[in-house]
């Protein structure tokens, strides 16, 4: 088996093992705990559909009239329990009471993140919150084209570089299926965060049940992260939690990420959404620290979803230049010591190298030039 890509240049969606008629990708970890295709030679036929279906692979996004607007959903409960402003719960509970099928990332059992379908509301609340994680889209492809194939509408809720693979995977123009991307800062390793569960599990002498990356509870824009382990609940600021610090470092965002081309409001989906930063500059009495969401349509079927569901929300219009936060401008920046960050990673058991992240001379030498 060989590397099927160059590391800066795959995103991790495996698409193209979903997509092989051979069953010849499979996905494998590295030693940065990211998930790389590789391909067993002597079954592949050189079909090349792995290839067109690569997010990355090349292709101009269409010319396309964008309308943009700011929104936070009527129900005060439901921005507390959601990121944002909660638009992706409305956008989901609309497809759903249509009959239709909504996807985006959860939980697992053993903590780990990875794509799920939700047919009802009670199937939904797993997929709310932001997860710091890359998500696992294994199967995923297919079971959204079986469902447009028996004539379901699909929502699908992914980062930019995922959608753009389903967009590619999909009939063209399939006529049931809603792609919504996110604004995007990055996906950090799920091998390292595979160990970070692990770490708080022992840490707390017990099995982590619940993470929040963004909690509400105070108000504060959701720089507050909570978990549940061993039944017991801890809250702390965002920055001391020791995962998300080493994530808003850039210490170890995927290599791909650093050259997204989807850092741009110019995208093939039919919805963009995302946290609108700087909302207090454009609709300051919104400002209330529990959420904003920033959404950009793209297309007739995204402004058609957005016309059903306009009604539950507080909104306004406003213009592109509104909008414009440093992901839709360009890629988060490397931090320069992120190859010795994984240096470290990988020589010292984890516990000990969380130990050296927190102590102040090894952050120093992190990060000094």
């Amino acid at each position: 088996m060989e590397l099927f890509a160059e590391k800066n240049q795959c995103c991790g969606c495996m698409a193209c093992a979903d997509i092989c008629p051979k069953g010849a990708i499979s996905a494998r970890a590295d030693r940065e705990g990211f998930w790389y295709p590789e391909i067993r030679q002597e079954l592949c036929v050189d079909c090349g559909q792995c290839a067109a279906v690569c997010p990355l692979s090349g292709g101009k996004s269409e010319k396309r009239s964008r309308r943009y607007f700011a929104a936070q959903a009527k129900d005060p409960a439901l921005r507390g329990v959601s990121t944002s402003g909660a638009m992706f719960p409305i956008l989901a509970e609309q497809v759903l009471e249509g009959g239709g099928a909504v996807y985006g990332a959860a939980f697992d059992g053993a903590m780990r993140v990875a794509h799920r379908r939700a047919a009802g509301r009670e199937e939904l609340e797993p997929l709310l919150q932001t997860k710091y994680v890359q998500s696992s889209t294994a199967g995923i492809f297919r079971r959204v084209r079986q469902d447009l194939a028996e004539g379901r509408q699909v929502l699908f809720v992914g980062t930019p570089c995922q959608t753009e693979a389903l967009r590619r995977f999909c009939p063209e123009k399939a006529p049931g299926l809603v792609l919504a991307d996110l604004i995007c800062y990055g996906v950090p390793s799920p091998g390292v965060w595979e160990r970070y569960v692990s770490h708080l599990e022992k840490k707390h002498c017990g099995r982590l049940t619940a993470f929040h990356f963004r909690d509400k509870r105070k108000g504060n824009d959701g720089h507050t992260v909570s978990y549940t382990a061993g039944g017991q609940e801890y809250v702390k600021d965002y920055l001391a939690d020791l995962f998300s610090a080493m994530y808003f470092s850039n210490l170890m965002h995927r290599p791909s990420c650093h050259s997204c081309p989807f850092t741009t409001v110019e995208r093939n989906s039919d919805l963009t959404i995302g946290d609108f930063w700087g909302v207090e500059k454009v609709f300051p009495e919104w400002n209330d620290g529990m959420g904003t969401s920033l959404v950009i349509v793209h297309s007739e079927r995204g402004q058609a979803l957005w016309d059903r569901v306009c009604g539950r929300l507080r909104w306004g219009e406003c213009q592109k230049e509104d909008v414009l936060q440093p992901r839709l401008l360009s890629p988060t920046q490397p931090a320069s010591k992120r190859g010795r960050f994984f240096a470290l990673y990988r020589a010292l058991p984890f516990g000990l190298f969380l130990k050296l992240f927190q102590h102040h001379k090894v952050r120093r030498f992190l990060y000094a030039e």
